[in-house]
């Protein structure tokens, strides 16, 4: 009687210690799962995390600068990565007028002060306007290319894209940000040979120039500003520059019709 006890204890013994593996054992699986499961949330949380960053950091720097190293050489001279402000549609579209709403100077056809090409090591002739409009230049291929600019290009070589017919969109560093950004939006929509970049050495404080023609603004005054700038390019963007001009590669306006506005 005493052995069938023991056994039976035994056999209890054995079952409950094998029912209790087999718990253990559930117990494991689930809690892996669970690390497992928190391990896919964690992941999913840090991506989400890393997109909102780089959506973040993408929309502060999506600007085009739209640089079109076929009409010249950038020299290092660093993009405009700023995303611009869509400009309003323009209102005036009579360029005396503008020019005098905006409290612009404007001088159209200009001297022609020379248009020797000279190597890009030569020193900076003395410009007779300033932004300069027209001079001894830099040689081939060192003209500024089309494009946006954060910094002020060389003048020897700006001068020589303005002799192939480019409109140079130009604005004092101290202008308060959201007005840059309006110019940058306004360039967005006629880059077409066109070039944009801030100017520390001029008298203005926004500025535009084709070969031998100047608007120099002495104050942003905001869409009246870019309408005279809209204008301006209208009536002497491709018209005085002396060398063919090329490089159109995208829809934006050319001098023969230009479709800026």
């Amino acid at each position: 009687m005493a052995n069938r006890r023991e056994e039976e204890r035994e056999r209890l013994r054995q079952a409950r210690q094998e029912r209790e593996k087999k718990h253990a054992g559930s117990e494991r699986r689930r809690l892996m799962i669970g690390y497992a499961a928190a391990g896919v949330i964690g992941l999913a949380v840090i991506v989400g995390i890393v997109v909102v960053i780089v959506s973040a950091a993408s929309k502060n720097d999506s600007g085009e600068a739209h640089i079109v190293q076929s009409t010249g050489s950038t020299n290092g001279v660093q993009p405009e990565k700023r995303a611009g402000t869509e400009p309003p549609p323009p209102k005036v579209t009579n360029l005396q007028k503008a020019a005098k709403e905006a409290n612009c100077d404007l001088r159209r056809r200009l001297p022609d002060e020379g248009h020797n090409h000279i190597p890009p090591t030569s020193p900076t002739p003395e410009y007779g306007t300033n932004p300069p409009t027209s001079g001894n230049h830099v040689e081939p291929p060192y003209q500024q290319a089309d494009g946006a600019y954060s910094e002020m290009p060389q003048e020897l070589d700006i001068v020589h894209s303005l002799e192939h017919g480019r409109m140079e969109i130009q604005y004092s560093p101290k202008l308060a940000e959201s007005a840059q950004l309006e110019l940058i939006g306004l360039y967005d929509t006629m880059y077409g040979a066109t070039l944009l970049f801030p100017n520390e050495n001029m008298p203005y404080e926004v500025a535009a120039t084709t070969w031998r023609n100047l608007i120099g603004c002495n104050e942003y005054k905001g869409s009246i500003t870019l309408d005279a700038i809209r204008d301006f390019g209208k009536a002497t963007w491709g018209v005085e520059g002396r060398e063919p001009v090329t490089g159109f590669p995208f829809t934006g306006p050319t001098p023969a019709e230009p479709t800026i506005g």
